[in-house]
């Protein structure tokens, strides 16, 4: 069986969620209570990061913000829908 086809399921605590933000963002502000919810649900450990620090997260992400990582892979931006971040933790 090829190796991709034998992927294992990670474990939400094995899931790190990185939200890309900045501050006086009130989108930022709405998607860190949405994602500090849903980790606390899951077990997923989150982080945040200031795109104003970050040269190579405003190159990426500036017209996106915020933006939601799961294991550095874009998961999603502007809005955070918490069924769904949840299901993709648990997936």
């Amino acid at each position: 069986m090829s190796p991709l086809l034998r992927r294992t399921k990670k474990k939400p605590a094995d899931r790190v969620v990185t939200l890309v933000g900045k501050p006086g963002c009130h989108l930022c502000d709405d998607a860190r209570l949405v994602v500090r919810k849903v980790c606390e649900e899951t077990g997923a450990s989150w982080e945040e990061k200031d795109i104003t620090l970050d040269d190579e997260l405003y190159r990426e992400y500036w017209e996106q913000i915020p933006v939601v990582l799961i294991d550095n892979e874009q998961h999603t931006f502007w809005r955070v829908d918490p069924a769904r971040l949840r299901s993709a933790l648990l997936s």
